[in-house]
């Protein structure tokens, strides 16, 4: 009788718990839900005035005549976007909130072009909705926001229906906040921030356009009518990080599962992997990047996904990012007369952040310079290393320091160039000169820079792995469109095969790379992310309706 009392006492509180733990969850949810929209209600207020009034100046401003930078605004038709239930153009006046999680929205790397072209592609389509970008840049106005956008990106957006909301909280995301149980501390800190953000202002679609899923993951606990999606540049976790971690590995935590602290290590990320997965199945709608990109994806939230019955015909989609393949094509001759402008220079566009390893890239170009390799296209020129990147903060500054130093000690600085937060003529002029395109970033995402490098009718030479391997560098017609590589000597050898090309070689690769880039354009990212959107919306109308 003892033992079944005990075992009663066992069984009770746990069954308790079962039955009603999501219930009081789900209670608790929609009481700080409640809390946040009643106190966040007269911010929403101002912005829509705010709206309003800034309309009205536009509008009187522009009374002359069209604006330059609107003669690019052209309505994406409903047929291309998705239809309503009785056929017709789906919402095209809706004029709900459409919140943009980004809080490093000024840092001007490939993610952040993602969601400029997002934005612009939504503003085409609903001219009624409102953008608000939720950031952690509150050192910069609206103003110098959109400036750089158009100065970087060439993107135009049109102001009065963008808006800014400025985070206090961003040092929760920042990996310097968290030096143990980085990857934890780094997604409740996202969850700490996307509270941030709502409490400033509820939207009615709700967006992460940086990787933050755990923070879609508070809003539908918080706000079940607000759909979610998640853009997925990049999977926290992986199952390529988790192999990464045993002997022989790649990437920044190469090695790092031997020992004692390593099986704890990985013991830690297969459980945040499970977390992860879980919080991936919360989110409505969800898009990658690439091809690599979702397959991660499916294999760690699908089977959750499938469980909530999230899964739909499109579920998890590649969209691919958006490249101004046409302006580079227009911006960047590819013939004959153009060889003759175009040395022996390698350029690297990328952000100066550890995983893009410029290091090996650098060691990679001593190594070739070492060689002494003559190269007869080139007779009278030493090849020249470009690196082009923005700098972020004072980690990013740092690692410059370093690089330049790296250069100084392999003897190669005279031969060593760095472009720190180029604009986009700066780019235009180096892609013009340069032959060679680099990506040196193991299991790169996509690689946004890679296919510019294609517009531009240059070499790549792309690490042997992800985006670049599976998506961009690829065969056309069965020839080569650049060159795969992984160790210093390979990239060495990569170099050389690029210039030591014949000019019919050359000329015959740059346009076969070209043709390539023509898969990614501007267009083909809006006419996708307009298909996403238009789930979205369709979703909070109908959810509204409840």
């Amino acid at each position: 009788m003892g033992t079944f009392l005990l075992l009663l006492s066992l069984l009770v509180p746990g069954l308790l718990s079962f039955l009603f733990l999501p219930r009081t969850l789900r209670f608790l949810g929609d009481l700080v839900g409640c809390h946040l929209r009643r106190s966040s209600r007269t911010h929403r207020e101002l912005l829509l005035a705010r709206v309003a009034t800034e309309q009205k100046s536009y509008e009187a401003e522009k009374k002359t005549g069209k604006a330059k930078d609107d003669e690019d605004w052209e309505e994406i038709e409903g047929a291309m976007v998705g239809s309503s239930v009785n056929g017709g153009k789906a919402d095209h006046d809706w004029n709900g909130i459409a919140g943009f999680f980004h809080p490093f929205c000024n840092a001007g790397g490939g993610g952040e072009r993602v969601l400029w072209a997002a934005i612009r592609a939504t503003q085409k389509r609903w001219p009624e909705a409102v953008c608000v970008v939720y950031t952690g840049d509150r050192d910069v106005d609206k103003t110098a926001i959109l400036k750089r956008v158009k100065d970087r990106f060439n993107i135009h957006l049109h102001p009065p229906t963008v808006h800014f909301l400025y985070l206090t909280t961003r040092h929760y995301v920042l990996s310097t906040t968290w030096p143990r149980f980085t990857l934890l501390g780094q997604s409740l800190g996202s969850m700490r921030l996307a509270y941030d953000a709502f409490s400033l202002l509820v939207p009615d679609i709700f967006i992460d356009t940086m990787g933050y899923a755990f923070s879609l993951a508070l809003s539908s606990w918080f706000f079940p009518a607000v759909p979610t999606a998640a853009y997925v540049h990049y999977p926290t976790i992986s199952t390529d990080m988790l192999d990464s971690l045993n002997a022989g590995g790649q990437g920044i935590n190469a090695g790092a599962g031997e020992g004692y602290r390593g099986l704890v290590k990985k013991q830690y990320w297969h459980l945040f992997a499970s977390l992860y997965s879980m919080v991936g199945s919360t989110i409505d709608v969800v898009m990658t990047n690439s091809s690599w990109t979702q397959s991660h994806i499916k294999s760690l939230w699908g089977p959750y996904r499938n469980r909530r019955n999230k899964t739909t015909d499109h579920d998890i989609d590649i969209v691919f990012p958006p490249v101004a393949v046409e302006e580079l094509e227009e911006a960047v001759a590819v013939s004959e007369a153009s060889e003759k402008k175009r040395g022996p220079y390698l350029i690297y566009i990328a952000q100066f952040r550890p995983e893009k390893n410029h290091q090996l890239i650098l060691e990679a170009f001593a190594s070739l310079l070492s060689s002494n390799p003559k190269f007869p296209t080139y007779p009278k020129e030493t090849p020249k290393l470009v690196l082009i990147g923005s700098v972020r903060d004072s980690d990013d500054a740092t690692r410059v320091d370093n690089l330049r130093l790296l250069a100084h000690e392999l003897k190669v600085e005279d031969n060593v160039e760095f472009v720190c937060d180029a604009t986009w003529p700066q780019m235009l002029d180096w892609m013009r000169k340069a032959s060679i395109g680099v990506n040196g970033m193991w299991n790169e995402h996509f690689g946004i820079g890679v296919v510019e490098y294609q517009a531009a009718g240059l070499i790549s030479v792309v690490n042997d792995s992800g985006g670049p391997k599976l998506d961009i560098v690829v065969e056309i017609d069965g020839k080569p469109t650049g060159f795969h590589a992984s160790t210093v000597e390979q990239y060495e050898e990569g170099f050389c095969k690029a210039l030591s090309l014949s000019p019919d070689e050359t000329l015959a690769m740059r346009h076969r790379a070209r043709q390539s880039a023509s898969r990614f354009t501007d267009r083909g990212f809006a006419e996708k992310w307009v298909q996403n959107m238009d789930r979205l919306v369709r979703l909070q109308i109908s959810r509204a309706k409840r």
